[in-house]
Parts: structure tokens; C-alpha cells; sequence
């Protein structure tokens, strides 16, 4: 029997460039200028049109000067990430 891990929460990381990008005041225009991502990509990113590629995510840390794993980390939000001690 293969057990196959949760579905990530992409909702959670959807939430989580908005708010960055929020947080920062930029506007979709600001953020591809900062990013060097195209407009439609972020805007597809953040409406769930697209994933992304880990290479677009990796532009995005840096530009938003954050680890990595904040973003991606909220993959799991909604599960119990892998390495989680169990009580």
C-alpha cells in the first residue's frame, strides 16, 4: 500500500505572497520591476492560475528579503509538516 503525502495547501502560500506584497505596499508593477518576474506571473500566482516554479519562488524570497521557508513552509499549513516530532 502506498501512502501519499498530503496535498499541499497552496491557498496558504497564495495568502502569503498577497500579504508580503501588501505589507510592502507594492503593486503588482512594483513587484516585477523588484523581481524581475513578469506582471502576469505574479498575478497568476497570487490568483491561482499558476504554482510557480521553485525558481520563481526563490526571486520572491529574495525580493521580499524573507527565508524561503516562509513562503514555502506554508505549504503545510493545513497538515503537520514532515520532521514534526509527534506528541
Amino acid at each position: 500500500m502506498t501512502i501519499l503525502p498530503p496535498d499541499p495547501d497552496l491557498t496558504a502560500l497564495r495568502i502569503t505572497l498577497a500579504r508580503l506584497r501588501s505589507e510592502r505596499g507594492w503593486t503588482f508593477d512594483e513587484l516585477a520591476q523588484r523581481s524581475a518576474l513578469a506582471r502576469r506571473t505574479l498575478i497568476d500566482l497570487e490568483h491561482g492560475r499558476t504554482t510557480g516554479s521553485l525558481t520563481t519562488w526563490h526571486a520572491l524570497a529574495h525580493t521580499f528579503d524573507v527565508p524561503i521557508e516562509e513562503l514555502l513552509g506554508t505549504l503545510c499549513d493545513d497538515h503537520t509538516p514532515p520532521g514534526t516530532p509527534q506528541p
